[in-house]
C-alpha cells in the first residue's frame, strides 16, 4: 500500500474504503466481461456474426486491459482482490454478459454487448464524479477507461441501428486511452 497516497485521498474527503470497493467491483466486471465476451465472440458466426466479431474482440481485449490497469490502483489504496474467484465474480458491478438463449441471434448478442458497455459507462462516470478534483490518479484512470467504454457502447449501438456514433474501429491498436497505465 502507498500510505501517503491513501492519506492524500482521505484528506480530500473521499471514503477510501468505499472507493476501493467500487474499484474492486469494476475490476470484477472487467474480468468477467472479458470471460463472457470470449464466449460471445466464439459464437459470433455466419454473415451477421462475422461482422461483429472483430469489434467484440477489441472490446474483449480492452476489458482485460481495464482489469489489469485497475489492479495496481486497488492495491495502492490499501485494497485487495477477493481470494475466491466465485466471490470476485459475484461482486461484479455489472451483471454477467451471458450468451443469449439462441446463440445464433446476433441482435440478441448485440443487446447483451451494448448492455454490458452501458453498465460500464455508468460505473466509470460515477467514479469520475466521485474523484474529480480530489483523487487525480483514480480519476485519470477511470476517465481513460470511460473513454474506451463509450467507444464500445457506440460500436455496438450502431450495429443495433440506434444511429451513427462517429466512432471507428481501431486498427492495430488497443486501449489507446488506458495503455499508459499498462506500462
Amino acid at each position: 500500500m502507498a500510505k501517503v497516497t491513501r492519506e492524500m485521498v482521505e484528506k480530500t474527503g473521499i471514503n477510501v474504503d468505499e472507493l476501493v470497493q467500487l474499484l474492486v467491483n469494476n475490476a470484477a466486471a472487467e474480468l468477467t466481461t472479458f470471460y463472457y465476451y470470449t464466449i460471445l465472440r466464439v459464437n459470433l458466426i455466419g454473415l451477421e456474426g462475422e461482422g461483429v466479431k472483430e469489434i467484440a474482440e477489441t472490446a474483449r481485449i480492452e476489458d482485460r486491459n481495464h482489469f489489469e490497469a485497475l489492479v495496481p490502483r486497488i492495491y495502492e489504496l490499501g485494497g485487495k482482490l477477493p481470494e475466491d474467484m466465485k466471490a470476485f465474480h459475484d461482486c461484479s458491478a455489472c451483471p454477467p454478459a451471458r450468451l443469449p438463449k439462441d446463440p445464433k441471434d446476433t441482435k440478441a448478442m448485440l443487446t447483451v454487448l451494448v448492455g454490458a458497455e452501458r453498465c460500464a459507462v455508468r460505473g466509470y462516470t460515477h467514479i469520475c464524479n466521485l474523484t474529480a478534483g480530489k483523487d487525480h490518479r483514480t480519476y485519470d484512470l477511470s476517465q481513460a477507461i470511460l473513454n474506451e467504454e463509450i467507444e464500445h457502447e457506440s460500436w455496438f449501438s450502431e450495429f443495433l441501428g440506434e444511429g451513427p456514433s462517429g466512432h471507428f474501429l481501431r486498427r492495430g491498436e488497443t486501449s489507446p486511452f488506458v495503455s499508459k497505465f499498462l506500462r
